[in-house]
């Protein structure tokens, strides 16, 4: 996995989240809270999810085949919209049931030293796994806004990771207020209530992350810094004078296909056109590394055929934008 999946961030989240998952199941254990083991439930699913991005970056790396022939990169988005179906059915869905269920029936928490223990211990070892992710997600966000990074980013495995640390960290909050306000007033109502509002942080985050991998899965044009250099790449403004319309579509988080009509004059030669193609391809990967991928279909250029404008559903299409 590249870099940019986060790899460092995902081991450490992958490594705190066990920790944390076995520290807060014997915390239920002494203790009773549910609260504790919603939390506990969570981290175990999203130590699961860890190991899930893990396994879809790695077979992400296959070589194309000739029934695959643009390669495995997608992979890596199919694996992170797991992880959005674990985090709702395993941990909001269960969260939610065992608040309800302690609301029906309370019960006071015993041995209350554990779950505050294992809550203060866990919000330290996830601000640490958060940081990473963050450390790790700047070196790429450059000056996108947080919520524009997680909307815009490529590469699913850094915005899980915050997203998942990040509501790890409310739910450790959501937790220590539950049982807090339990034993302060001797009412394990309020543990049910804390334990339910686990449940719906955790289906709320993963919506956010089906929607946004759904997208990934689509098929993502390339961002519009890249779209301007692809842009710019292509017309060398002697053979090819123009483009067209062009497509591009994210194969995967580093891999990207181009797809332009350029236009070219009418008494060019085919040797001089071929060559002027192949040119504008070696520009394209020069400006943006990840074009892979590249057709360019020269054609000329026409009013007609521009009066289309830039709508992806237009035929034969318009000039870019």
């Amino acid at each position: 996995m590249s870099a940019s999946g986060g790899t460092k961030a995902i081991v450490a989240a992958l490594a705190a989240n066990l920790a944390i998952a076995v520290a807060k199941f014997v915390a239920f254990l002494f203790s009773g809270s549910s609260s504790m083991l919603a939390e506990s439930v969570h981290s175990l699913a999203d130590s699961g999810n860890q190991a899930l991005l893990l396994l879809g970056g790695k077979k992400a790396q296959r070589e194309a085949t000739p029934q695959h022939p643009f390669g495995y990169g997608r992979e890596r988005y199919i694996y992170a919209f797991l992880v959005s179906i674990v985090l709702f059915s395993v941990g909001g869905m269960f969260a939610i049931y065992e608040g309800y269920e302690k609301i029906k029936h309370p019960h006071p928490i015993e041995a209350w030293y554990w779950p505050v223990g294992v809550l203060v211990f866990a919000i330290i070892a996830e601000s640490f796994s958060f940081r990473t992710a963050i450390k790790e997600s700047n070196e790429i966000r450059g000056s996108l806004s947080w919520k524009e990074f997680v909307r815009r980013a490529k590469a699913p495995e850094l915005p899980v990771v915050l997203l998942e640390d990040l509501g790890a960290l409310v739910g450790l909050v959501l937790a220590l207020g539950g049982v807090g306000l339990a034993l302060a007033t001797d009412n394990g109502v309020w543990d049910g209530i804390g334990t339910l509002c686990i449940g719906v942080l955790l289906i709320v985050i993963a919506l956010i992350l089906a929607a946004e991998t759904k997208s990934l899965l689509l098929g993502e044009a390339a961002g519009v810094d890249d779209v301007k250099k692809i842009e710019a790449a292509v017309v060398d403004g002697e053979t090819v004078t123009g483009l067209i319309h062009m497509r591009t579509l994210h194969l995967g988080p580093e891999e990207l296909l181009v797809a332009a009509k350029v236009a070219v004059r009418h008494d060019d030669t085919a040797s001089q056109v071929a060559n002027a193609i192949d040119a504008a391809e070696e520009r394209i990967r020069a400006a943006v590394p990840i074009a892979r991928v590249i057709y360019l279909e020269p054609d000329i250029y026409s009013e007609k055929a521009a009066s289309a404008g830039p709508d992806p559903a237009a035929t034969p299409g318009g000039p870019a934008h």
